[in-house]
């Protein structure tokens, strides 16, 4: 079970370093890159070619997809994405928790990589799109109101909830975990293209935050969480 789930941890991607989703949008820039140059004649006009150049290397850096090593140590939960901490507090989550819950909510930037990721091991027990706004996702009035994915996991010490929301720049999330779906901590479950922000929700009481407003943090790598 474990040699299938390692595989399906890589299966997405096409290059080493690089997501697949980012492709299209990488085609487009190189295209647009190679027609620019053609058409400049002469030297004069082949500074025109560097403005679709860098936005395609910026793009090409925004669908970083870097490898890293799966955490194993149970007690914790780990960062679902690479950002920075911006909120720690308790909440009423109805959805999946049912209940009071602790939530930490992690602000992805632009230059953050986009990749997220399972906080621990779990089984897929419940999904849903919520279709919605794209206000700037560093504003706490966002809520209810921005686009966002719920994914719920049941796991050996109770449900999590992980909430891809869209930000100001974000069009589309992409969720790929399916219920009943096994996945280990630190796995890969998708994205959302261009800044946004990523929520670990879990029931009050089951696990110290130990990360605070302000914090950096990395998916899959950083310890938030310690189980009671």
């Amino acid at each position: 079970m474990t040699q299938l789930l390692q595989r399906s941890i890589t299966n997405h991607r096409v290059f080493p370093g690089l997501a697949k989703d980012g492709l299209p949008f990488i085609g487009v820039g190189a295209a647009l890159t190679g027609v620019t140059a053609l058409a400049a004649h002469s030297e004069a006009l082949l500074p025109l070619t560097l403005l679709p150049l860098a936005l395609t290397g910026l793009v090409t850096y925004f669908f970083r997809d870097p490898e890293r090593v799966l955490p194993t140590d149970a007690r914790f939960l780990y960062a679902p994405a690479d950002g920075r901490v911006m909120m720690v507090e308790e909440i009423e989550e109805e959805r999946f928790i049912k209940g009071p819950a602790t939530r930490i909510v992690i602000f992805l930037s632009i230059f953050n990589v986009h990749i997220n990721r399972t906080p621990t091991a779990g089984v897929v027990h419940y999904r849903e799109h919520v279709p919605g706004n794209f206000h700037a996702a560093w504003k706490k009035e966002i809520e209810p109101g921005n686009e966002r994915q719920y994914l719920g996991l049941e796991t050996p010490r109770g449900p999590i909830l992980v909430v891809q929301v869209a930000g100001l720049l974000a069009r589309r999330i992409v969720c790929r975990p399916q219920i009943g779906e096994e996945l280990l901590a630190g796995q890969r479950i998708g994205l959302i293209k261009f800044s946004s922000r990523t929520d670990l929700i879990f029931p009050r009481g089951t696990a110290t935050p130990l990360v605070a407003p302000g914090m950096p943090v990395h998916g899959g790598v950083t310890p938030i969480g310690e189980y009671r």
